[in-house]
């Protein structure tokens, strides 16, 4: 079984319904009534709550920010890239440009659960992570993510280069980040198929995935530092692909029409 922690994360997976329940920890000193809730969502999920010492909860998490809250659950199903290739339609029925992340060896588990928290807010259509030196998706990332992780579709693969390949195959641009891009990320279109790739803390992007990419931005930076937290520069480059999107969705506003002259009245 898999140990979830915190409020947020706990609830969202209620939410979500992707994962089997075994049952749900609550601290026995927590009396308020964002526990109260939780409680009531365990119990029309059918999943069984029960109370333990504050303490008993810490030495379980190896933590004191479980907020009294821990779930055991079923380990959570991962896709293939073949699943995020499935093509989705919007609301009209039109088929719906898809917008990808992939991370290639982010190591802190805090800033893969803020990227997936940044994911899941900017309307990302699928996650793809790497299975060796990387950091797992463990109890602090989902934490971190304040629950966003259970809601994204996320695979993992063993190559991602190879993975990366796949996507170009189906006209998908493989996007990725440095300091060293040739454009900068506002002035890039982000409205069609594409997957933005992110690369490890202090190192970037490895050699062969950066080859592998069709285009390489950078965050233009006025400052004294050369580069973002690998966290905050994904923020700000998936928001300004999913304002990019919003905006070439809205319908065209009307031509102002000219004023029309005011015609002299009879003996003026």
């Amino acid at each position: 079984m898999d140990v979830l922690y915190g409020l947020h994360a706990v609830e969202e997976a209620l939410r979500a319904g992707r994962r089997k329940f075994d049952h749900v920890l609550v601290a026995r000193e927590r009396h308020d009534p964002r526990l109260t809730n939780l409680v009531s969502l365990c119990r029309e999920a059918g999943v069984r709550v029960q109370q333990a010492p504050r303490e008993q909860l810490t030495d379980m998490t190896q933590t004191t920010g479980h907020q009294g809250v821990v779930a055991y659950v079923r380990p959570q199903d991962f896709l293939t890239i073949e699943d995020l290739l499935v093509a989705e339609t919007d609301q009209d029925g039109n088929p719906k440009a898809r917008l990808l992340l992939a991370l290639d060896g982010v190591e802190d588990p805090q800033n893969l659960g803020a990227l997936l928290r940044v994911a899941d807010g900017a309307g990302v259509d699928g996650v793809i992570l790497t299975e060796r030196r990387a950091a797992p998706l463990s109890p602090v990332a989902i934490k971190t993510s304040a629950g966003a992780a259970e809601h994204l579709r996320i695979a993992r693969v063993v190559n991602l280069v190879r993975s990366l390949e796949e996507l170009k195959k189906k006209n998908i641009w493989v996007i990725g980040l440095d300091e060293r891009g040739e454009s900068d990320y506002d002035q890039f279109d982000m409205k069609g198929d594409c997957v933005l790739v992110l690369g490890r803390e202090g190192e970037g992007l490895h050699d062969l995935v950066r080859r592998t990419c069709d285009h390489m931005l950078r965050i233009p930076m006025a400052g004294g530092v050369s580069s973002l937290n690998v966290s905050t520069a994904g923020a700000v480059v998936l928001y300004e692909a999913a304002r990019q999107r919003r905006a070439a969705a809205l319908p065209a506003a009307p031509a102002a029409s000219k004023p029309k002259k005011k015609q002299k009245g009879l003996g003026s």
